[in-house]
């Protein structure tokens, strides 16, 4: 073990760099991309139907809430996107640290409860579950993107330090 090592205490995890090999993020991936297929054929079919069938009020609810939600999901699926590139060695952790900054995973929507009443079960079931992965989304996006400045890395008692190197010169725990 280096000196070096030592005064720092610990070498950190790079967790974006091995998050896109992880089996937690091809569950992610998967899921994610279901959904948004999922609520494309919705929107193309079945919901194109219902919408015909709402009055004024529930119509206009209708297609506030499928254009949020379908902006939502975008900007979701370019996160896993992104992230999946890395994982495929078509760029690098930096390089998608950099791109990720063009998706805006905003923080949740606020709806009206009362317009989220008028619309088809389907439709707000996928909104719920939409929000449900940009709350995973935006956690992970939080851990793996936000790292603590090098500046306000706490440092090593200098007494710690020196008990470090006697502890790896001699292979001892008990100094």
């Amino acid at each position: 073990m280096s000196e070096k090592s030592m005064v720092s205490g610990f070498q950190p995890v790079m967790f974006g760099e091995r998050l896109a090999n992880s089996q937690a993020f091809a569950d992610l991936f998967r899921d994610g991309m279901g959904l948004v297929e999922e609520t494309a054929t919705y929107l193309d079919g079945p919901g194109r139907q219902e919408s015909k069938k709402l009055e004024r009020a529930a119509a206009l609810a209708y297609a506030t809430e499928s254009m949020r939600l379908t902006t939502r999901l975008m900007q979701l699926a370019s996160w896993l996107l992104l992230h999946r590139a890395v994982k495929e060695g078509e760029m690098s952790f930096a390089q998608a640290n950099k791109e990720k900054t063009k998706v805006k995973l905003s923080a949740a929507d606020t709806h009206d409860p009362h317009n989220l009443e008028l619309l088809p079960e389907v439709l707000r079931t996928l909104i719920v579950r939409s929000q449900a992965l940009q709350g995973k989304v935006r956690r992970l996006d939080n851990n793996i993107h936000n790292r603590v400045p090098e500046d306000h890395v706490p440092t090593m008692n200098p007494v710690e330090r020196q008990l470090g190197l006697l502890k790896a010169a001699f292979g001892t725990d008990g100094v």
